[in-house]
């Protein structure tokens, strides 16, 4: 299937209206709890956690397994609380070499109910074979497309360990309209490139949004994605920093265009 054609098949997918979503009480106390950092609190309304979610479908009692969160990461502080609220599992799928030090994630008895796996550039497997409902992977494809075969292994871990009819829960920076830079050096990454790394490895995309769109992201920044907050770059990279370096107009425009796709393992 061609880019263009993958495309229109995503723009023929009708998104769940926001307005549809059941609430989830469980999901706004872990939201809204004074535990989560100031820092991931305040990109809420970037990030818009409950209405991205919710359209994944997250649900209580599942197993969630996410892939590279990160320190103290964004969804990390969400997902964590919610699965022992309900009786869950939240599985964080970090580097071998953080899985030696794991106690800088779990913050005490914060997150004492944090499992963990290895997940690296091999395709190693994430856990046992059909046993997650959710895999949540968010804003780490570009870095993937930078080392040769690695999408592509993610994606066939991410299929084997979901449970058939298990989601895939995709959020990344997007290239659209313009064309997808080589590798996605600029951190943007084509929603057709995305489609069909899912595609290859067995996947259905099920539905898209704009929930995390941003028309005021033209996606043509002197340090790619990066000049907009949070990291709100201003040299290239392992140069020292720009202290004259004017962020005012990269502020304004916020965080990035992003894609926000669901697919389904088949039955």
């Amino acid at each position: 299937m061609t880019p263009r054609v993958i495309l229109l098949a995503i723009a023929l997918i009708s998104s769940m209206p926001i307005s549809a979503m059941a609430a989830d009480v469980d999901l706004d106390t872990a939201i809204a709890a004074p535990t989560r950092t100031k820092a991931n609190a305040g990109r809420d309304g970037a990030r818009h956690p409950s209405a991205s979610l919710l359209f994944w479908g997250l649900k209580p009692g599942q197993t969630v397994l996410e892939v590279a969160p990160g320190v103290g990461g964004y969804w990390f502080e969400i997902l964590a609380p919610y699965a022992k609220a309900t009786r869950g599992d939240y599985i964080a799928a970090i580097r071998e070499i953080d899985l030696k030090d794991r106690a800088k994630f779990t913050n005490g008895a914060l997150y004492s109910n944090v499992k963990f796996t290895v997940f690296d550039q091999t395709g190693s497997a994430l856990g046992p074979a059909s046993s997650a409902d959710l895999v949540l992977t968010a804003r780490n494809i570009h870095n993937w497309m930078w080392v040769p075969g690695m999408a592509e292994k993610s994606m066939q871990a991410f299929f084997s360990v979901l449970k058939p009819g298990g989601i895939l829960a995709v959020e990344e920076h997007r290239a659209d309209p313009k064309p997808q830079v080589t590798e996605a050096r600029d951190g943007y990454v084509a929603t057709a490139t995305v489609v069909s790394l899912a595609r290859k490895a067995g996947f259905v995309l099920e539905a898209n949004s704009e929930i995390n769109a941003n028309s005021k992201d033209a996606k043509d920044h002197p340090f790619g994605v990066w000049t907009l907050p949070p990291i709100r770059r201003d040299a290239p990279s392992g140069q020292p920093p720009n202290p004259s370096f004017d962020h005012a107009k990269y502020d304004v425009i916020g965080e990035s265009d992003r894609m926000t796709l669901r697919f389904r393992k088949p039955h």
